[in-house]
């Protein structure tokens, strides 16, 4: 048994969205939507994932990520007793909870930043912030500068070198762990961070509560910088999630095989070993179902989002094909509020969903699409096969593109005798060393083999 990070399948839940909160926070009281977020624990169940990222969750005063106070869960949302109950009642179905950190930067609302707004140079957090340059002005007509993110000057850039921060942060990821007993943390920004602050992060969690998963947000770059025994689990793979799709609309399996290969062959994989978090969407990119040119891809996308090297993730919804594009800077899209009960009772795509609890039963059945080596075995641009292989017996996926039926000869993976379709039920034909498959249009093939 590996830790139950590395056999996971996350469920991503963004609340301030999903519960129809207010986008903005400008209320004085607390309104209690934790209710409505337990409702989605019997369906995450089902759909097979054993964990759950969920967040932002910190006070803020927008979206959720320009943080007002870090140890108060959002008045829009709920109080910090309603998000205990939620973790107490996610553990006792064996679900994990992991929730949004944001460490690069505040919002302008918190208590740092207004102190230097109220006592300029002679304020004790000045040291606190990134670029506070009292020659300068800012945005906001402040009557001085600062670094924000990306220059959105609403998030304030913190100094991670300051001492003073990171004994603070520290102390607010001890207060998460201790009052409401998460399981681990998604670092917003992680490519932000300054390095030994998640070396630090690391050495403190460990202390703190054993398998704690810490996973960072990471677009570009060499992941492996970020996922080492003393830093990080995991990384966002989003040269993956760019593949996923765009390898179906351009009918280009050459993509997601290549970029698998690089990363994961069992012959120089640059990520070999390592445990990267897998998704086809997220509150920051266009929905999968509106981002396909041809809305059939969804299921191979789905096959191969569960059973290639990675630690799957699916975004509220788009198991049954919620549609959402970004309109400019606007987020709000990606974000819909939904009622989980009558969502359920009509699904936009009832055999999509249905589709996403088979493969999620299937990753938690088998080992090998957990801990399997890859190996490739059929490649065109529009038909796709490999091996997940463990201890000599594993899985055989295949999946077809095209808009007509495919015939596959694919190449029997070294020691394997018998081989039944975990879908059919039924025994693969095989002949001359070669599994012989027949795959309609959009359609996927999974067989065990040992």
């Amino acid at each position: 048994m590996g830790k139950w990070f590395e056999e996971a399948v996350f469920y991503h839940m963004y609340p301030i969205g999903m519960t129809g909160a207010p986008r903005k926070n400008e209320g004085t009281e607390t309104v209690h939507r934790f209710d409505s977020l337990m409702k989605w624990l019997p369906h995450i169940k089902e759909l097979g994932c054993t964990a759950i990222y969920i967040g932002p969750l910190f006070e803020s005063s927008t979206h959720g990520y320009d943080t007002r106070d870090y140890r108060v869960v959002d008045r829009r949302l709920g109080d910090n007793e309603d998000f205990k109950k939620f973790v107490a009642e996610a553990h006792k179905i064996d679900i994990r909870v992991v929730v949004d950190g944001v460490f690069n930067h505040t919002g302008r609302e918190f208590f740092a930043f207004q102190d230097i707004q109220k006592n300029r140079e002679q304020s004790p957090y000045c040291s606190w912030y990134k670029g506070i340059n009292f020659g300068w002005n800012s945005p906001y007509n402040d009557g001085f500068g600062y670094e924000a993110w990306r220059n959105c000057f609403e998030l304030v850039n913190l100094n991670l070198w300051e001492p003073k921060v990171r004994e603070y942060l520290l102390d607010v990821i001890g207060f998460w762990i201790d009052e409401f007993d998460i399981d681990g943390i998604r670092l917003d920004c992680a490519d932000c961070l300054e390095f030994s602050f998640m070396e630090d992060m690391r050495r403190f969690t460990n202390e703190k509560k054993k398998d704690f998963w810490l996973m960072g947000e990471v677009i570009h770059g060499d992941y492996s910088r970020y996922v080492k025994p003393e830093m990080l689990d995991s990384v966002t793979n989003y040269e993956l999630h760019k593949g996923l799709y765009s390898g179906h609309n351009d009918h280009n399996y050459f993509e997601i095989a290549h970029t698998i290969r690089r990363e994961f062959d069992a012959n120089g994989g640059i990520y070999k070993g390592l445990r990267l978090y897998s998704f086809v969407d997220n509150h920051d990119v266009d929905r999968i179902a509106s981002k396909l040119k041809i809305p059939g891809h969804i299921y191979p996308v789905y096959t191969l989002l569960f059973t290639l090297p990675g630690i799957p993730s699916i975004y509220y919804g788009s198991e049954w094909g919620i549609q959402g594009r970004k309109e400019g800077s606007n987020d709000d899209l990606l974000r819909p509020a939904v009622d989980i009960e009558a969502a359920l009772e009509k699904p936009d795509d009832p055999k999509l969903l249905e589709w996403v609890k088979f493969l999620g039963r299937i990753h938690a059945e088998e080992a090998s699409l957990t801990d399997g080596s890859y190996q490739e075995l059929l490649l065109t641009n529009r038909q796709y096969a490999f091996a997940r292989k463990l201890d000599g017996e594993g899985i055989v996926v295949a999946v077809n593109n095209d808009e007509n039926p495919a015939e596959l000869r694919i190449r029997i993976p070294e020691g394997g005798k018998s081989y039944i379709s975990l879908i059919s039920k039924k025994e693969a034909v095989v002949q001359d060393g070669c599994i012989c498959v027949t795959l309609a249009p959009n359609e996927s093939e999974i067989i065990k083999f040992k």
